[in-house]
């Protein structure tokens, strides 16, 4: 990941950025950061949680995909995970706009899921994804945040209490325990292998 030398940004100048090139950005602290391209697991895990949560009766509306969630309103920082499962009122406040972006002062989903890029601590992408989301995601209020880790076999659910979040971890054949989904019935394997 490398941050490009440019001015910081608002969250609304980052919606509107154009570089001319398709290259995925990230807003921290109103500094562009390189986030590379999605890996083929990735958007499989993510399609397959797709397919699931509409299994579970969630309307396919209020799951979002590359959809930017500000984690602050004191810094410019947006956040891109590989899914949400929106509120009915976190998906009304973005309803119409022209930017999905869930903005500081919006209601928040019930679940921002991040698929986690392989690093080790003290790496650029362990650090953002097991550090930093986490303290962010907790800070905004987010309910529930998963971390599905396929280099390590690991699916993490982290329920939000007391302002910070509590990790549960599955790995194998251990079926994954949601508390805003209590009607899951999936393994850690099955999401890990994308149902294959």
């Amino acid at each position: 990941m490398t941050q490009a030398t440019r001015p910081r940004l608002t969250i609304e100048e980052f919606l509107t950025y154009d570089d001319g090139t398709d290259t995925r950005y990230e807003l921290v602290d109103g500094v562009l950061v390189e986030m590379g391209a999605e890996s083929t697991i990735n958007t499989l895990i993510a399609g397959f949680l797709f397919a699931t949560f509409l299994q579970l009766g969630i309307p396919a509306y209020q799951i979002g995909f590359k959809q930017w969630i500000a984690v602050s309103d004191s810094t410019a920082t947006a956040r891109d995970p590989d899914l949400i499962v929106h509120s009915e009122a976190s998906f009304a406040a973005i309803e119409g706009s022209s930017q999905a972006i869930v903005k500081a002062g919006m209601p928040n989903p019930l679940l921002v899921v991040e698929v986690v890029s392989p690093g080790k601590p003290g790496e650029d992408n362990y650090e953002r994804d097991y550090v930093e989301k986490p303290k962010e995601y907790a800070a905004r209020g987010i309910p529930e945040f998963w971390q599905i880790d396929p280099s390590r076999s690991v699916v993490a659910v982290l329920t939000l209490k007391d302002g910070n979040y509590w990790s549960r971890e599955f790995r194998g054949d251990s079926r994954v325990v949601s508390p805003t989904f209590p009607s899951l019935q999936l393994t850690a394997d099955q999401i890990l292998r994308a149902g294959r």
